[in-house]
């Protein structure tokens, strides 16, 4: 904590409060109150017009473009050469290190990585700063030990049209010998099923037998594990979870016998963590590593070498291990949707049926939704449960205004809807009036603070729901 306020106490944010008088946490705790993006944006936004030194000293010309925020489409973390070196470059070489010592036998550097990565463009606001998805200002800003070593070519890799991109990524990669592959499940499902189609072959280890490991990370891998396994029948295959973000790289999977993940703590970040129940409440207390409770649910705030102070990253995490630190992501601050990197929020989903119910003058009384998992023959979609006061004049275009919106108002979920490329269009169902009631009843939760649960990262409530019903 110290060092990272030492190093920006010249910055406009660390003059306005007094980074260069602080000794130590209390002060820190009671001077710089808990920041979220929007608290931070208008320093964000003046970074990206091209002003420096405001929230950290060294130029910052690359921000990961991530998606999420309530007021924006999408929001803009920026990425210092100190992050990228420090943290996120760092993470990677420990990741490699940790596989190495879990399998002595491990074989990657005979064989090339594959990495599927986002895009990147010219920030509009200045024509010396650079946005993109983090995976894509990562590749980018790549050093040439680690690049000689990915696949495909740059040229690909930041393609913006994910189809041609999966097309291009499939005839330039199977040529290679692979030996590991980094990605989001969603587009590694998406990509092996191409390369299937091209080859004839029956799964994935025909095309590269070479194949050991699989690190993921971003959105829950548990809905993918049986369709891996289908897709790669390998015994020798290894999976290996991190926990990362465009704000930075915290934790990586130590054990093959456990799927916590190891905190790392020499990446550039100071961590808090304030009670999840008490997040909410005025002058909520955070606390640090020194004093968190094993199994206790925890929002995660953040100072980094970036240049986010206090930031409240959006996670909750249960630590499982105190000495060392290993944690479990919990969820979201808030209801979401995340099983493909969407990223769909509550503020996302109300709004959305707000426009849609406005074009095709109907109410809704209810509702809930969840994800419909990527399955061997079909892709992803978002089951949507809704229990109308008033009928949509037409129900396609009730859907079709959802679904329309939520493109607008969400730029991770548009780019898996592209040309249903990830998501299909949402699967609606109109339920009877009255619906809700008896299964809230059913399971105990009329009245109080008892509420439809809105969005799930689960298809625990649906597929109960449809069951209740009798369409299960």
């Amino acid at each position: 904590m110290v060092d990272l306020l030492h190093t920006a106490s010249n910055t406009e944010f660390g003059k306005h409060f007094g980074f260069r008088h602080i000794t130590n946490y209390k002060e820190f705790s009671e001077k710089i109150p808990i920041q979220d993006y929007n608290s931070l944006k208008p320093y964000i936004e003046r970074t990206m017009a091209g002003e420096q030194n405001v929230l950290w000293p060294t130029p910052i010309t690359w921000f990961a473009k991530s998606s999420g925020t309530t007021d924006d489409k999408s929001k803009f973390i920026p990425v210092s050469k100190e992050a990228l070196m420090d943290c996120h470059y760092k993470a990677g070489k420990d990741m490699y290190a940790i596989y190495y010592n879990l399998y002595p036998n491990a074989n990657l550097v005979d064989g090339k990585s594959l990495v599927l990565g986002g895009s990147h463009q010219i920030n509009k606001l200045s024509d010396n700063s650079y946005f993109g998805d983090l995976s894509a200002v990562l590749m980018q800003n790549l050093p040439i030990w680690a690049e000689a070593k990915r696949v495909p070519v740059l040229s690909i890799a930041l393609m913006d049209n994910w189809e041609e991109k999966i097309e291009r990524m499939a005839e330039a990669t199977l040529k290679h010998k692979i030996t590991n592959i980094l990605g989001v499940p969603t587009w590694t499902v998406i990509l092996f099923r191409r390369l299937l189609d091209m080859t004839g072959k029956n799964n994935i280890s025909e095309i590269w037998p070479t194949l050991e490991l699989y690190v993921h990370g971003g959105v829950s891998f548990a809905p993918y594990k049986e369709l891996f396994k289908e897709l790669i029948p390998n015994d020798n295959m290894h999976y290996m979870e991190t926990y990362n973000a465009s704000e930075g790289f915290f934790a990586i999977q130590d054990s093959s016998m456990s799927d916590d993940l190891l905190l790392m703590l020499d990446y550039g970040i100071f961590y808090e963590f304030i009670p999840a129940e008490d997040l909410n409440k005025e002058n909520a207390k955070a606390v640090t590593l020194e004093d968190v409770v094993l199994d206790k649910n925890y929002a995660v705030i953040i100072s980094t070498n970036s240049g986010l102070w206090r930031y409240n990253l959006g996670d909750t995490v249960r630590f499982t291990s105190r000495d060392p630190f290993r944690l479990k992501v919990s969820g979201r601050i808030k209801h979401f949707i995340n099983a493909f990197g969407e990223e769909l929020i509550i503020e996302n989903a109300e709004k959305a049926l707000s426009i849609a119910c406005q074009y095709t003058n109907c109410i809704v009384r209810d509702f809930t939704a969840a994800p419909i998992y990527f399955s061997k023959d079909g892709n992803g979609a978002h089951e949507w449960l809704i229990e109308f006061e008033k009928d949509p004049e037409d129900f396609q275009v009730f859907i079709n205004h959802l679904d329309d919106t939520l493109k607008q108002l969400n730029s991770d979920y548009e780019a898996k809807r592209f040309k249903d490329i990830a998501l299909r269009r949402p699967i609606v169902r109109k339920l009877e009036k009255g619906t809700f009631y008896e299964w809230m009843k059913k399971r105990g939760k009329l009245g109080g603070q008892n509420k439809v649960p809105r969005l799930s990262n689960s298809r625990e409530f649906v597929d109960d729901i449809l069951l209740f019903i009798g369409e299960k």
